[in-house]
């Protein structure tokens, strides 16, 4: 299973959300381009990346800090926010981040989604935000009547190979992620699951790591110390030698 250390970006800062909550955000004083280095020296091979502003408005005011962060690592980069369109999708492949994730547009824009599969393939993720197992969109601040398991089935039909689920609930608030919801998307869905949110020790990621999922999103719990990269990673690789 990969661990995806978070950069969540807000006015250029590194910042952390309770529950997706704007309002109840947590600003840390590393540079995001220092935070990526120190996420790549203790081994970090992937970084998740969220733009915030761009989720809201869908401007592209950290791209020169997405950018120096894609050229001053090795690290492979998911990025999602605020990409809404093919010359956005575009925009940011060319500027090196390995993939993209489409959040709103995968739910409002049915077109955008399939020409973006049949262009990029499985560079694209699609980002599945579930409140209360709805579907929520832009910036999660409006929900959805869309079931997020039976879009999950859909996305699977339509050719998408990963999604990054995430329980809005437990995202930003330690409080372990929701395991119930990653088996059944592990058991009714063939497709590479990366979970976010509520991720709050190693123990978490263990449980994750038995489901057998593609990978896992750690943010608050690595930038307040619950656990280290190095440590996470270490455990991982001896479970997987164990399994």
């Amino acid at each position: 299973m990969n661990l995806y250390p978070a950069i969540d970006l807000k006015d250029g800062n590194c910042v952390r959300l309770e529950q997706g909550n704007f309002n109840k955000k947590v600003v840390y004083k590393s540079s995001p381009l220092e935070m990526a280095l120190d996420f790549e020296k203790a081994g970090a091979k992937v970084l998740h990346i969220v733009d915030l502003d761009g989720a809201r408005t869908g401007e592209r005011k950290n791209a020169p800090i997405i950018s120096e962060i894609v050229q001053n690592t090795k690290l492979n980069i998911q990025l999602g926010g605020g990409i809404r369109s093919l010359e956005s999708i575009s925009f940011w492949l060319e500027l090196g981040v390995e993939r993209v994730i489409l959040g709103t547009a995968a739910i409002n824009d049915r077109q955008l989604l399939e020409q973006a599969i049949l262009t990029y393939g499985d560079r694209i993720i699609v980002g599945v935000d579930a409140k209360n197992s709805y579907v929520a969109i832009n910036g999660w601040e409006e929900s959805t009547n869309q079931d997020s398991f039976e879009f999950c089935k859909q996305l699977e039909l339509l050719g998408v190979k990963t999604v990054v689920y995430t329980d809005i609930a437990k995202d930003g608030m330690l409080s372990g992620p929701n395991i119930e919801a990653y088996k059944r998307l592990a058991e009714e869905t063939n497709l590479n699951i990366i979970a976010s949110g509520g991720v709050s020790s190693i123990n978490d990621l263990l449980s994750l790591r038995w489901l057998n999922l593609y990978g896992a999103i750690s943010g608050k719990a690595l930038y307040e110390g619950k656990f280290t990269v190095e440590e996470a990673l270490k455990c991982l690789q001896e479970e997987l030698y164990r399994a």
